[in-house]
């Protein structure tokens, strides 16, 4: 009974793939169902039972997409730990998700799909943008804690992060630079680290 899902599981995946390598190379409007089912080796039937149309192709990379990004991010703060220590988890986590060749494909599909029709993915994105993600949480945390500034969490998680994709995502899912090196990787999650600190941490008196 499981040999057929897990056949059906990697034609799925193999479809996927496919899209992601068309939508990159060719845009989202030239490539058909037929091209995608010819990549992924499988029937252009197969490929309507598993997705009705292009635009649902697009909306499962799209939650690829989010679902790594979130995934990454799911660190749980702790009281007894330096903040510093637990902002460089999170940013080292976000680096290397974004460092990674299968991501930055996502993005770069998402991103040529909605420069050229918003609309396909506002509701996606609109319901994505509810969830909260993990640096939300551990920022929302540390300020019950007492220990950030109670400025907006969603507002100071997405400036921190930002500040590492300033660097290390735009120029690499836009204008086709390579991944940063380990020694630039550092330095850019070591300037996060004092820009963001040095405006939300709040100082205590030693004990």
């Amino acid at each position: 009974m499981t040999a057929p899902q897990r056949l059906t599981d990697r034609k799925r995946e193999a479809i996927v793939a496919a899209a992601i390598a068309e939508f990159r190379d060719n845009g989202f409007e030239v490539t058909s169902m037929d091209k995608i089912a010819a990549t992924a080796g499988v029937s252009k039937r197969t490929v309507y039972n598993h997705f009705p149309s292009k635009e649902e192709l697009f909306t499962e990379i799209l939650h690829k997409l989010w679902a790594s990004s979130v995934a990454q991010l799911d660190v749980n703060y702790c009281s007894q730990q330096p903040l510093r220590d637990q902002l460089r988890v999170l940013l080292q986590a976000k680096m290397k998700m974004m460092s990674d060749a299968n991501f930055l494909d996502l993005a770069r599909v998402a991103i040529a799909a909605t420069i050229h029709s918003p609309e396909r993915a506002q509701d996606i994105v609109n319901r994505l943008s509810e969830r909260e993600e993990g640096f939300t949480l551990w920022v929302r945390a540390a300020q019950e804690d007492g220990r950030l500034k109670p400025v907006d969490p969603c507002f100071a998680a997405h400036q921190v992060q930002s500040l590492l994709k300033a660097f290390a995502f735009w120029p690499q899912s836009t204008l086709g630079q390579p991944t940063l090196d380990a020694a630039t990787q550092a330095n850019v999650i070591e300037s996060a680290m004092d820009l963001f600190l040095a405006g939300y941490e709040i100082a205590t008196c030693p004990r």
